[in-house]
C-alpha cells in the first residue's frame, strides 16, 4: 500500500534523466504541476500564519500540516545546507522534523492530512534546481509520513509564489518584519495571477479565517 505520490521511475535513480539532474534527484515545473498537488483554500492565509510564526530569513524552510479545511495542525522551520541541489538529502531533513512535531499517518488507507513547504530564499521569483530538490524532497517525505502532497511556495524579495498554481503576493517576502498573529489582515487583498504568457493580473480575494 502507498501514500501520496508514488515517485516515478525515472525520478527514483541518481542517474541524469527525466526529473533528475547530474546534481541530484528533482522535479521539474511540468512534472510538478501534472502531479496533481491539491491547492491551497487560502494561501495567502497560510504564508502569513507560517511567517509570523517563524520570521524565516533566507536559507529557511518551514514545513507544515493542514487537516481539514487547510487548519494547522503542526509546522517546523529549519536551516538546511546542502552542497548540491539532491532531492535526497531535502527529503530526509524534512521527514526528521515531520517525525518531531507529528505521529505518521501509515496505517490509515489514504492520507487524511496535507503537507505544505514554504522555502524562504534569495534571488527572484523563478524556479530553480534548488526548488526542485525542495518539491522532490516534499513529495517523498509525505509519502512515508502518510501524508498527502501539499503546495510548494517560496518566499523571496519579490514576494511568495505557489510554484505550479500561478498564484502569489507581494507580502510578505524574504525581508518582511514578523506581523503579530493577531495583527494578519483579513479584509479583502489583492493577489497575483501570473499567466501562462508571463502576464500579470490581480485578483481580490478575501482572506478565510
Amino acid at each position: 500500500m502507498t501514500f501520496g505520490f508514488a515517485p516515478p521511475a525515472s525520478t527514483s535513480l541518481a542517474t541524469p534523466g527525466k526529473g533528475v539532474s547530474r546534481h541530484g534527484r528533482l522535479l521539474e515545473p511540468a512534472e510538478w504541476t501534472s502531479a496533481g498537488i491539491p491547492l491551497l483554500t487560502n494561501p495567502r492565509e497560510v504564508v502569513s500564519g507560517l511567517h509570523s510564526r517563524h520570521t524565516p530569513v533566507p536559507g529557511v524552510a518551514m514545513i507544515a500540516v493542514l487537516g481539514p479545511e487547510d487548519r494547522l495542525v503542526a509546522s517546523a522551520s529549519f536551516t538546511h545546507r546542502s552542497g548540491s541541489a539532491d532531492g535526497w538529502d531535502y527529503r530526509n531533513a524534512l521527514l526528521a522534523r515531520l517525525r518531531r512535531v507529528l505521529p505518521h499517518d501509515l496505517r490509515r488507507r489514504s492520507p487524511v492530512r496535507t503537507a505544505v513547504l514554504l522555502y524562504c530564499r534569495d534571488g527572484d521569483e523563478q524556479w530553480t534546481e534548488e526548488d526542485g530538490a525542495w518539491m522532490w524532497g516534499l513529495r517523498d517525505a509525505c509519502t512515508l509520513h502518510g501524508l498527502r502532497c501539499g503546495a510548494y511556495i517560496t518566499l523571496t524579495r519579490d514576494g511568495w509564489q505557489v510554484l505550479g498554481e500561478g498564484r502569489g503576493g507581494r507580502h510578505p517576502d524574504s525581508h518582511s518584519p514578523p506581523v503579530r498573529l493577531g495583527d494578519i489582515v483579513t479584509d479583502p487583498v489583492p493577489l497575483t495571477l501570473r499567466t501562462g504568457g508571463g502576464a500579470t493580473e490581480t485578483l481580490r480575494r478575501t482572506v478565510a479565517r
